[in-house]
């Protein structure tokens, strides 16, 4: 056992004072250890007069900061070579991950939102680029819980005032996709239900397409009704095999989630195809329903301007002039959303009366919920005034035509 005076580990007798970060320390000069601290202070006015201090203003937060930083910046290059990101998208994610640390707002928040917050910066890039990356993929990746992800990325937007541009339908569509475990056999996926991944994601464009033509996306979140066309398209490429499988399993082989209201949006856009259907001369002599109109979706996305023309009240643009269903294409879009103009369609009760035809309105017009009551506004809310600047990202949902404006007044008329 070391004499007293001594070192406990080596027994030597050299032990010396050190001020280690304002701290001082008895320290072995033979082998370094440590054997007793003293008080904590600052580095700064109150160094010389040994005052303890809180962790948050020592030089201790102060080194803390540099290894969280050091830890996220390594973090952050990580997440990119794993997503394969070229070296300007690490670049920039890795300087918005500094800015972020050095704002006040993200100095005192849980060390689970700072590991999220170089996620955030990937996916803010990765959106500023164009690049197509989902929410769902950084959070599986950092086995992160959306809603936590999501509150981080908002405040990392709002803090940091970056513009993100929203990501294209598309895009999503493909990068949804992607993450389907149906594209080859395996032990859980039965040969009759694996398929083409170009097809599907073709097929499954269109059927989004179609839903954004009729009023179904608009204000609705995005995964669902991708969701949902995907379900509808994988079941039409093969109908004879797959009308028995349930959503719930499809989603359960595809190995993802199926969101709640993926069930809504899978309805609406059943009775969409039920209305274009009835439509097709070739299809009046069966007795359609939600199951046996799948088998034909092929047809009706092939003739979709023509049909959705016939099946509501929409007016003959330049666009929509299409006297046969062989002249529409899933490539020349229809005025859809200008659709129910005030001149080219009748009084409701009138055409209701003559072939059951309505103008093609929005969900939320067409089945009005009950309003709720609304809550006091907080002290925040109440100071809106609506005349707050518009991002640039946010500006082109605000811009509308004069046949938008006149479906829009021809929309609330109705209603």
């Amino acid at each position: 056992m070391a004499a007293r005076g001594s070192c406990p580990g080596c027994g030597s007798a050299a032990l010396v004072e050190d001020a280690h970060y304002a701290q001082q320390q008895l320290v072995c000069a033979a082998c370094g250890c440590v054997l007793a601290e003293g008080l904590l202070t600052t580095t700064y006015t109150e160094e010389e007069h040994l005052r303890e201090v809180a962790y948050s203003q020592s030089t201790g937060q102060k080194e803390q900061l540099s290894r969280c930083l050091q830890r996220g910046i390594r973090r952050v290059q990580d997440l990119c070579k794993v997503l394969q990101l070229p070296m300007v998208f690490e670049e920039t994610a890795v300087s918005y991950f500094q800015r972020a640390l050095q704002h006040p707002c993200f100095h005192l928040v849980s060390l689970e939102k700072k590991e999220l917050l170089g996620g955030c910066c990937v996916f803010v890039t990765c959106r500023q680029h164009n690049w197509p990356l989902t929410m769902g993929t950084i959070c599986s990746l950092l086995y992160a819980k959306q809603e936590l992800f999501a509150s981080v990325y908002l405040s990392l937007q709002k803090e940091l005032g970056l513009s993100v541009p929203a990501l294209s339908l598309g895009d999503l569509v493909k990068t949804h996709l992607n993450s389907f475990r149906l594209f080859q056999h395996t032990a859980d996926v039965p040969a009759t239900f694996v398929e083409d991944k170009e097809k599907m994601v073709a097929r499954t464009m269109q059927i989004v397409e179609l839903a954004s033509e009729t009023w179904l996306v608009t204000g609705r979140h995005p995964v669902p009704i991708v969701t949902a066309a995907a379900f509808l398209s994988w079941q039409s490429l093969q109908p004879a095999a797959r009308l028995t499988c349930t959503f719930a399993r499809f989603c359960k082989l595809a190995g993802v989630d199926l969101p709640p209201p993926a069930h809504l949006r899978l309805k609406e856009l059943l009775e969409i195809l039920l209305r274009m259907a009835s439509q097709l001369a070739w299809l009046r002599v069966f007795n359609m329903d939600k199951k046996t109109v799948v088998k034909h979706i092929g047809d009706l996305l092939q003739h979709r301007i023509f049909l959705l023309k016939n099946a509501f009240c929409l007016e003959d643009g330049e666009e929509q002039r299409a006297t046969a269903p062989g002249e529409g294409s899933a490539s020349s879009p229809p005025a859809a959303g200008g659709a129910a103009q005030e001149e080219g369609c009748p009084s409701e009760g009138k055409r209701q009366r003559e072939d059951g035809r309505r103008p093609l309105l929005p969900p939320c017009l067409i089945n009005p919920r009950k309003r709720l009551r609304t809550a006091a506004l907080s002290a925040s809310d109440s100071a809106i005034t609506g005349d707050e600047p518009i991002s640039d990202s946010e500006i082109e949902q605000y811009l509308r035509g004069p046949e938008e404006i006149r479906a829009f007044r021809k929309a609330k008329a109705w209603s």
